[in-house]
């Protein structure tokens, strides 16, 4: 029982921060590691709870992206190699590399999600105005191509990087955050098929933390113009330090 309500609670959270500010990756995976799952079958378990969402920010963004045609297919490419290579990597390495990892892996997190709203501010400085079509170049799309191994591997605070990424090439923030949706949903896409023909996803668990995550995603929509944006962000700072500091004691002490 209690697991069930840790589940549904850090489901609940997940969700709502999710629709509020971001961030909910810090509440779901660290409550999968917590009932005791492997961290790889956390993870993988964690990506594929976050698929459904991915798709439906892709579904929304749709008509933003219909006039880039033929641009998006390297992308989407790039998208589905490096995610399905983060994936692969993910199973490959095995629980004890990612154990090491997580540490490092939820302190970049948190430092992408508290970089965020100066990153925003930044590229909407240099980029007033939105270029047609830039043109991708051997550099963009490599870029493109590490976030999404790295979406794939892990992904919490990939949506910032691909943002990042998208602003500085010169797209406007809507149109930039549309193509964040659709790469997201292909790497979440690809990265979940590899997690659940590997085996590595735990179906009850998923569809606990899915039903807290429904409920939660429902009430921050509904909140959403209640709460200070600022605050629920450092909240989610102050959870994701904690949760760093608490893996790198708990990984490397002694």
């Amino acid at each position: 029982m209690f697991e069930i309500l840790l589940l549904v609670s850090a489901g609940f959270a997940a969700g709502g921060m999710n629709a509020l500010a971001g961030g909910g990756t810090f509440f779901s995976f660290p409550a999968l590691l917590a009932i005791g799952l492997p961290p790889v079958t956390a993870n993988a378990t964690n990506a594929v709870a976050l698929w459904p969402a991915s798709l439906a920010g892709a579904w929304a963004a749709r008509s933003s992206l219909r006039p880039l045609g033929p641009y998006l297919v390297p992308l989407l490419l790039a998208g589905l190699a490096g995610g399905l290579l983060g994936g692969l990597a993910l199973l490959a390495g095995g629980d004890d590399l990612f154990s090491l990892l997580i540490p490092w892996l939820l302190l970049l997190a948190t430092a992408l999600f508290a970089a965020s709203p100066r990153l925003s501010r930044w590229l909407a400085a240099r980029r007033k105005e939105e270029s047609a079509v830039p043109p991708h170049s051997a550099g963009s799309m490599t870029a493109h191509g590490l976030v999404s191994i790295y979406g794939g591997y892990f992904g919490a605070g990939m949506g910032i990087l691909q943002l990042a990424a998208f602003s500085i090439e010169g797209h406007q923030l809507v149109r930039a955050n549309a193509l964040k949706n659709l790469i997201s949903a292909v790497i979440y896409s690809v990265a979940s098929v590899t997690f659940i023909v590997a085996g590595r996803v735990s179906w009850y668990e998923l569809l606990i933390l899915l039903g807290g995550a429904t409920l939660g995603g429902y009430a921050g929509g509904a909140l959403s113009r209640k709460l200070p944006a600022a605050w629920l962000r450092a909240f989610v700072i102050l959870v994701g330090s904690g949760m760093t500091l608490y893996y790198f004691r708990a990984t490397y002490a002694g």
